[in-house]
């Protein structure tokens, strides 16, 4: 194809060279040497410590000028004296003292008796007093610079550079510089004297600084103006332990400015040297984020200012192996992410090396994963609140950005040395919906993203200047389709293009204006007079002036790209020029490398065509699945020698194909690689292509066991890390549950389509003729019996089914035994236990219609399961999750948990509630809890519960009482947790994501938890922390106040007996004691608490309690009460279930039907208890309530209450008017609700 010539576009800037790994930053560049002219004994070489920078001597070959300036020597009491032109500098040594007088401004320094040294580095700068000579000692060699208009002395290594009046040598010299010099000398003068008072009072200001002024200032001179016009501004050198921007003082902002106009006129004027940087550029060049190695540091930071640093950066000395050989040191947390099972298909893998080492880079949910192959070990980059959305790497792999998607979405850059995140953006996207598709420039100096918004928006990052903001932005028409795929060119950073299903885009960054200019041609059937078909990837092609969008029909579409000269009219823009049918199979990958245009189809096949698009080779034959993601190593390929076995190409030249190694990702979520030289395909990862739902792990081996919604079962050693073996389902059965039995032979399998499996725990081969089919949706729950007797399931249709085992021919056989739909509700948890008496297996199962069954399994028979027992286990929250608590109590209790954050125990007998606490409040209600294995006995005395909730796993100290700092909470699967299994010896967690395809294993720390326990106090200090204003907050004090008001309402209140005050109140008085602190119990709840108080020591005592005391009162109030208070979300909900909808869109109840309700509803009232309790509401009754102790009731017939009442009441009316609270909408408000209740 005929490549556009462009003559008139302006050039854009050269790209970095490509860097190499031991340099910092990709975009900084090399530093060039220069070769010092040598041109007699008067030239001037400097050697930097450890750069070989060799700076052109421009004022090193300053002479000394007759007319202009004197070099006058007088060793007269050891005093040196220069005076010349305008300046003079005088050493006085003899009274102790150095004079340097330059222009207006003097210099001078009195150090001991005299002397003045400096000692820099490796340089040292002495000056003697014997015969006044100057000299200064920098590395190797040493340099004697005295500035004063023009007048120089330098002596270099073991030699010294001594002006005579009457050498040859000098003259010619000073005849070939006297013009350069005539011009220029003046303004120098003037500004190094400006230089070395800024240099002085630098120096005073630092205390830790030991060097003296006169080396730093002339070596600033030197040195520094020379590096100003090849490096960056140095003034933005971060210091290594820092990742930000580097503030400095004034005065050092003073030099900053003096070393540029040195530069500038040193280059200009002296150098015959052009700066060609546009002024805006350097603006935005000093803003730049630098990360340096301590020795480049020293070669590029002036000396004077050189940051104080402990240690060196991580970033900044480290390696590409530095990652791996990092030593994680002591867990510090109860819960650490040791690795991470799967991979998200939909993202690409990234070859991030392939030399000594083989290391990957792909998505897991939240966290991208570093994968060594060689070693098997993994690095997790952990930051994102949200599962990744999208990711790239740069060019030489050093760099890695990810984005996210959700609230509070986050845009992370990475060092793949380290694993640090050099660079975060918190506002990427202020809305809130996420990053769609990301881009990196070649050189890692830019970054562009595309919003996932209904609007897209198109913004370009300057993250080097750790840039909060973005440079530009685009906001994207609906009608372009959602962008979802973005790349730079990779030789012009301004320019752009991504694509939709059913667009192409092209971009045009115009930096000078930050505005991004942008063509998008719409295609339809009568611009080829063909079918397009609808986009997959795009590129730019080969030769750059071109762009290629492939198509899931096999075709590809040529773009012209016309870019106008800046002064045209004109904007740019990509036209239509060529579709081209290449393959029959759909393109799914689209992508370059050297030489080659490559694509990935849906048949598996990868393909290189030239630039030509005329065909070199292809991989056809590995017969893999949909191609996702192709790449290359960054190692170009090894020439090829005799010994090396690369194929032939396709054409009729039959060439040597040469092709660097590359990974493939495919659409059923395997990732191999493929070794050109041999062509040899090898699986690296194996993994679930569907949703993960269920999980389980072996009994007394390190096994754990993940199934998919695919049909795949998995079998890892998570130890060793190593994947075992597996078992693929037909087509049409997912796995929905899996369950070891006690012995550890079998496994228990539950399918969405309703089919349960019996497998063999280590073939996976069915371990029953044919699989049971008895259930005609998914198979939720499976759980055996302690002897492997029983075998129950339960599916979503709230049905439980029960097996068993029968001896047929001397063989154990599996045989169903019956069914029932026992709940109303989905069913939250299936749990055998053991009856005490006759150590016979027993069977419940808990709702969420609140109902707690009891099977009779040894009273059931075929076709016909015997319910033994039902129990209601709450009012208005629903139950999550159902165990058996630990023996550490005599009492055998079950432990239930619902959706209010409440954890209760009940007796496992009598099924009466024993205990109300308050469980782990961490967003959202826990769903599935299971006590910790231990290792020995000895640690039974100390147990611990893991949960998750909806995106979290957690662990809990036993007992639970409240207390909650014995409980800790980390997110696992941002999308929701599907499931949790534990290791045998309690040492790890696992915890399934569902739709994000992945599986963590935790390592437990129970060290950690416990002293964070320890460090949140004893006995009720941490109770304190829950209620507002802690021990010496209003709300304690009232709460004592109500507590003996209490005291004085059991004796009555006009009592003339003396008063007994005591620590503790009767029990019949703690239910007006919550109210009047703000919480309003139901009368189950009051039971229940009564029942808690009472009963607390009659299993070790056999004794009742009738009394409490304040602080077992205020553990039992914050253990009841709403975790949140009373919320007005709550409050509606009800309303919205119970009203209509009145004129002005509220939900409101009739009087009458208000009324009606309390009366026969729930736990309805009385007419008495109704007429009393509105009474004192309204304010009628002025002593209170009927039950208050010789209070003045009046009769309900006497008072007309029901008139007060609104005919209209909404929940507003009902919580301000009636109830009279000040109830916020958001979160826990003690302090309101208490006074709303006090007012009442």
């Amino acid at each position: 194809m005929k490549e556009e010539e462009h003559p008139d576009y302006p050039e854009e800037e050269e790209n970095v060279p490509q860097q190499s790994e031991d340099d910092l930053l990709p975009w900084r560049e090399t530093q060039e040497e220069k070769e010092a002219e040598e041109e007699g004994e008067g030239n001037l070489k400097e050697e930097e410590r450890k750069g070989n920078l060799k700076e052109e001597e421009r004022k090193g070959n300053l002479k000394e000028e007759e007319g202009k300036g004197n070099l006058k020597e007088e060793e007269r009491k050891g005093n040196l004296k220069e005076e010349e032109g305008k300046g003079n500098l005088k050493e006085e040594e003899g009274e102790g003292s150095l004079k340097e007088e330059e222009g207006e401004g003097s210099l001078k320094e009195e150090e001991g008796e005299g002397n003045l040294k400096e000692e820099e580095g490796e340089g040292n700068l002495k000056e003697e007093e014997g015969k006044g000579s100057l000299k200064e000692e920098e590395g190797e060699g040493s340099l004697t610079e005295e500035e004063g208009a023009g007048n120089l002395k330098e002596e270099e290594g073991e030699g010294s550079l001594t002006e005579e009046e009457g050498e040859e040598t000098e003259e010619k010299a000073e005849a070939a510089l006297a013009e350069m010099v005539a011009g220029s000398q003046e303004e120098i003068a003037g500004v190094s004297q400006q230089l070395t008072m800024a240099m002085i009072n630098l120096e005073r200001l630092s205390s830790t600084d030991s060097q003296s002024l006169m080396s730093e200032t002339s070596l600033t001179i030197d040195r520094e103006s020379e590096h100003s016009l090849q490096t960056e501004s140095l003034s933005t050198l971060s210091s290594p332990s820092d990742y930000e921007l580097a503030l400095t003082s004034s005065e050092e902002k003073l030099i900053i400015s003096l070393q540029k106009k040195m530069a500038h006129l040193s280059s200009g004027e002296l150098a015959q040297e052009k700066v060609s940087e546009p002024v805006k550029e350097e603006k935005r060049r000093e803003k730049k984020v630098s990360y340096v190695d301590k020795g480049k540091e020293e070669e590029l930071q002036p000396k004077a200012h050189t940051p104080v640093t402990g240690s060196d950066s991580l970033v900044s000395t480290s390696s590409k192996d530095t990652l791996f050989q990092k030593d994680d040191g002591a867990k510090v947390y109860p819960l650490t992410m040791t690795w991470k099972f799967g991979w998200n298909s939909s993202l690409p893998v990234y070859y991030i090396r392939d030399e000594e080492q083989r290391v990957l880079l792909y998505a897991n949910a939240h966290t991208a994963v570093i994968y060594n192959v060689y070693k098997n070990t993994q690095h997790h980059l952990r930051g994102h609140p949200n599962v990744i959305s999208c990711m790239c790497a740069s060019e030489d792999r050093r760099w890695i950005a990810t984005a996210d998607r959700g609230p509070d979405c986050l845009l992370m850059i990475w060092d793949s040395f380290t694993g640090i995140p050099v660079h975060t953006i918190f506002d990427s996207c202020p809305e809130g919906e996420g990053i769609r598709a990301i881009a990196m420039t070649r050189d890692a100096k830019y970054l562009a993203t595309i919003s996932d918004a209904e609007i897209q928006k198109v913004c370009i990052w300057r993250w080097t200047l750790a840039a909060e903001t973005p440079a530009c932005t685009l906001d994207l028409p609906k009608e372009y389709g959602f962008q979802n795929y973005l790349i730079f060119n990779p030789t012009n950073n301004k320019e752009l293009v991504s694509n939709s299903k059913v667009r192409a885009i092209h971009y045009l960054w115009y930096e000078e204006r930050d505005i991004l200019i942008h063509s998008a041609p719409l295609l339809t059937e009568k611009t080829f007079n063909k079918h397009v078909g609808k986009f997959s990837q795009s590129i730019f092609h080969l030769n750059f002036t071109q762009v290629l969008s492939a198509t899931l029909e096999g075709k590809l579409v040529v773009w012209d790209v016309y870019r106008p000269p800046l002064s045209a009219s004109t904007l740019p823009y990509i036209k239509p020029c060529k579709l081209v049918h290449l393959q029959k199979e759909g393109i799914t990958v689209l992508t370059t490398v050297d030489s080659y245009i490559v694509t990935g189809d849906v048949k598996g096949n990868i393909k290189f065509y030239d630039r030509t698009l005329s065909i070199i080779n292809w991989f056809s034959n590995f017969k893999l699945s949909s191609i996702r993601t192709l790449s290359f190593s960054k190692t170009p390929a090894t020439p090829p020698t005799e010994k090396s076995n690369y194929p032939s190409d396709c054409t009729l030249k039959g060439d040597v194909f040469v092709i660097r190694n590359f990974i493939i990702g495919t659409s059923d979520a395997i990732v191999y690689h493929l070794k050109a030289d041999e062509t040899k395909l090898e699986k690296l990862l194996i993994e679930p292509k569907e949703a993960i739902c269920a999980i389980s792990c072996h009994p007394y081996q390190p096994l754990i066991t993940i199934g998919s919604s695919c049909g795949m079962i998995k079998v890892w050693d998570y130890k060793k890390k190593r994947y075992l073996f597996s078992r693929v389902f037909e087509k049409g059965l997912g796995i929905q549950s899996l369950t070891y039995n006690p012995e550890g032979d079998l496994l228990g399998a539950g399918f969405i389509e309703g089919t349960v499996y019996i497998l063999d725990a280590m073939s996976l081969e069915n371990g029953i003729p044919e699989p049971f089919n008895y259930s005609r949706t998914s198979v939720t729950h499976i759980s055996f019996s302690h002897n492997s007797q029983y075998m129950a399931t339960a599916d979503a249709n709230f049905t439980v089914a029960v097996y068993m085992v029968k001896v047929r021919n001397s063989q154990r056989v599996w045989e169903y035994l019956a069914r029932l739909r026992s709940h109303r509700q989905s069913i939250r948890s299936l749990l055998f236990g053991v009856h005490l008496d006759s150590n016979e297996p027993r069977l419940l199962s808990l709702g969420r219609d609140r109902l707690l069954i009891e099977y009779n399994l040894l009273g059931s028979y075929k076709n016909h399961l015997e319910v033994l027992d039902i129990h209601q286990t709450d009012q208005g929250n629903y139950p999550t999750c159902m165990i058996w608590y630990p023996p550490l109590t005599k009492e055998l209790f079950l432990l239930i948990s619902n959706s209010g954050y409440k954890v209760k125990l009940f007796n496992s007998t009598t099924k009466m509630c024993r205990k109300t606490l308050l469980g782990p409040v961490f967003g959202s209600p826990v769903e599935q809890v299971q006590v910790l294995p231990v290792k020995t006995a000895m640690e039974l005395e100390r147990r611990y519960l893991v949960f998750i909730n909806r995106d979290k796993v957690g662990l809990q100290i036993l007992p639970i009482d409240g207390n909650p700092h014995k409980t800790c909470a980390i997110v696992c699967h941002p999308n929701g947790v599907a499931g949790m299994a534990l290791s045998h010896n309690g040492q790890y967690i696992f915890t399934a994501g569902g739709q994000d395809l992945s599986v963590v294993q935790w390592e437990v720390n129970l060290s950690a938890l416990e002293a964070a326990v320890s460090l949140g106090g004893e006995d009720l200090i941490p109770f304190y922390g829950l209620v507002s204003g802690g021990r010496e907050g209003k709300f304690y004090r009232e709460l004592e106040d109500y507590f003996y008001y209490s005291q004085l309402r059991s004796q009555g209140i006009d009592t003339m007996e003396a008063r007994k005050v005591s620590e503790h109140i009767c029990l019949s008085e703690v239910p007006f004691v919550m109210r009047a602190i703000g919480f309003y119990p139901s009368e189950e709840k009051i039971d229940d608490i009564f029942n808690e108080i009472k009963f607390s020591e009659y299993v070790d005592t056999g004794e009742v309690i009738d009394k409490i005391t304040l602080p077992d009162f205020l553990k039992v109030y914050l253990n009841h009460r709403p975790p949140f208070g009373y919320t007005m979300s709550s409050i509606q909900k009800n309303f919205d279930i119970l009203g209509y909808t009145n004129s002005e869109g509220k939900k409101a109840i009739r009087r009458e039907d208000f009324l009606r309700l309390l009366l026969t509803k729930g736990e309805h009232m009385t007419e008495e208890e109704l007429s009393d309790c509105f009474a004192t509401l309204l304010g009628l009754n002025p002593e209170g309530w009927t039950s208050e102790p010789a209070a003045s009731s009046l009769k309900g017939s006497e008072v007309r209450w029901e008139e007060e009442l609104p005919e209209e009441i909404t929940a507003e009316i009902f919580v301000t008017d009636i109830l009279g609270l000040n109830i916020s909408p958001g979160f826990e408000q003690d302090a309101e609700v208490s006074e709303g209740a006090r007012d009442v």
